[in-house]
């Protein structure tokens, strides 16, 4: 038997996987941000509350249609031992993407003293390209994480038994070959007569 080692994925087959993860993360992410949009415009139309208000909540239901996305389409394959874990991970990480859109409408509003919604839509979409960015990086590291692959056995190539001197114990622990020899012979029975005799 010979020794193989386990074969590693080349950079093409490499990239290739991590392209077909980030279009379907941008599928989910596009069905979020319509998500955002939609809730975001209908909240602020709908009570008059401030806008940074009515883009935490939209961001807030975007959250829970994106996790269900990730986890039972983009990263179903990823290890979901512990739950609770990726739960509570998802959930700091996406508070900081929430942060990061939030603080962008915050910065366009009150800083810059941009209002309508032209500018209200415009700074949603500064602040959900970033964090977008960010959630990609942080959910493929640290949330949603592969699950370890096995280490296939190696092949190791054995010696072969050797026949060793009589008493010697071979490679698997058992005795060797003993060395044949002469058989003696069985003695005769006792005729019928000696038997009376001997009586």
């Amino acid at each position: 038997m010979t020794t193989t080692a386990p074969s590693r994925p080349s950079l093409s087959q490499r990239l290739s996987g991590i392209s077909g993860e980030v279009v379907k993360f941008g599928i989910v992410g596009l069905v979020g941000v319509v998500v955002n949009f939609g809730v975001s415009n209908a909240v602020l139309h709908l009570t008059g509350w401030a806008p940074v208000r009515c883009s935490a909540i939209g961001i807030a239901v975007a959250i829970a249609t994106n996790y269900l996305g990730y986890r039972y389409w983009v990263y179903r394959d990823s290890d979901a031992a512990s739950r609770r874990r990726e739960i509570t991970l998802f959930l700091i990480f996406s508070g900081i993407g929430m942060s990061i859109e939030v603080g962008t409408g915050w910065f366009t509003r009150y800083t810059l003293g941009l209002t309508g919604i032209l500018a209200f839509n415009l700074s949603k979409v500064v602040g959900t390209g970033l964090g977008t960015l960010f959630r990609f990086f942080s959910y493929r590291t640290w949330v949603f994480k592969a699950i370890p692959e096995i280490p296939k056995p190696e092949e190791v190539a054995l010696p072969r038994p050797q026949l060793g001197e009589p008493g010697d114990l071979g490679a698997e622990g058992q005795a060797g070959p003993v060395a044949a020899g002469p058989v003696p012979a069985p003695a005769p029975a006792p005729a019928p007569a000696e038997r009376l005799a001997a009586r």
